[in-house]
């Protein structure tokens, strides 16, 4: 069932929610000149607090949005595959969340693109619990075990279930227990309703200070995700239905264009800048310091200039094929699952 948590958080909600131009560009009418009043897009993010996603928020932060005439509406989904249902439903314009979801939707008929690549590695950690960590030492150990993951269907799932099968396991060896992130999945290991689970900063550093999990998988940075999925691995990206991409060009484009900077702005700035500019509570769980060292060593994952990684889309499709009964024997143009049309011409 979609669910329909599109509520933004009141941090979120930084400029003007209220004011007229939240009639303009709403949820699906095309460009229009609008007389110089702000351009609303609404966005859900699969984890607005997530180190994975971060651009979303820090390009408000920065005023980057703003600078390009929109006023984009942030709203929380902890599941991403929550988030893209709400998308195709039409209830937000676009959505912040991982690239492999523009392929499975793809084989079930369904087009959409990503717009702006965040990221070439998933940020994510495959966490065992402390008591089992002698006796799961590899994904060829998941058999019979319950897995977390953010959601059915979602990205971690989809990682989850290829990493037991890459491991000569069947999907239906492994039990995932849908069990979000933040304080549900920390909850979930601590009492053992999970023997193993997939997330991502600050829940790592979270469990990992509180010696309830050891690490078992790290995709944290690039070279982690290649040795963990075969290859380059875009994860975290603006997508977008294709239909509202191309009905949008012009809001698609300073959306790019807002990202973009912000890319490059992380690249040129210290892990504790990128920090001091987050709202308090995105590391209230763990800790300012460990946030930091947290985000440093993982913020290699973005890209700098928005552009998708030459070889990501293929292992992307490589790592769904293996397991995804959707994906298997459906052609699947990977050139219509992501765009670099406006990242191109991005003006930063």
């Amino acid at each position: 069932m979609v669910r329909r948590s599109l509520v933004a958080l009141a941090a979120v909600l930084a400029l003007g929610a209220a004011g007229c131009a939240n009639k303009v560009a709403g949820g699906g009418s095309a460009d229009t000149g609008n007389g110089g009043a702000k351009t609303t897009v609404k966005i859900m993010v699969g984890g607005l607090n997530k180190q994975i996603y971060l651009p979303a928020m820090l390009a408000q932060r920065l005023g980057f949005y703003s600078e390009q005439g929109l006023d984009v509406q942030l709203s929380d989904e902890p599941a991403g595959v929550d988030a893209e249902d709400a998308m195709l439903a039409g209830q937000v314009d676009a959505v912040v969340g991982f690239y492999d979801h523009n392929i499975d939707l793809q084989s079930k008929g369904k087009q959409t693109e990503s717009v702006v690549q965040f990221s070439q590695a998933p940020g994510e950690v495959e966490l065992v619990r402390a008591d089992l960590a002698d006796m799961v030492r590899s994904p060829a150990d998941f058999k019979g075990r319950k897995l977390g993951v953010t959601g059915l269907g979602s990205s971690t799932n989809f990682l989850t279930r290829y990493l037991a099968v890459r491991n000569g396991l069947k999907v239906t060896d492994i039990t995932s227990v849908a069990v979000q992130a933040g304080p549900t999945f920390i909850a979930a290991m601590e009492h053992r309703q999970i023997d193993a689970g997939m997330t991502t900063e600050p829940t790592i550093s979270a469990l990992l200070a509180r010696n309830e999990a050891k690490v078992l998988i790290d995709m944290r940075t690039v070279d982690g995700a290649r040795t963990a999925l075969g290859g380059t691995y875009p994860a975290a990206c603006l997508y977008a239905r294709s239909d509202w991409v191309n009905g949008h060009k012009q809001t698609a484009q300073k959306l790019a264009n807002a990202y973009v900077k912000t890319l490059r702005w992380i690249s040129t700035h210290s892990a504790a800048d990128i920090t001091d500019k987050l709202p308090p509570d995105y590391y209230s769980g763990i800790g300012k310091d460990a946030y930091v060292k947290a985000l440093d060593a993982g913020k290699g994952m973005f890209t700098t200039d928005g552009v998708m990684p030459e070889d990501g889309p293929q292992t992307v499709l490589n790592v769904l094929s293996a397991f995804d009964t959707t994906v298997q024997g459906h052609q699947v143009d990977l050139g219509r699952t992501y765009t670099t049309e406006f990242v191109k011409a991005a003006q930063v």
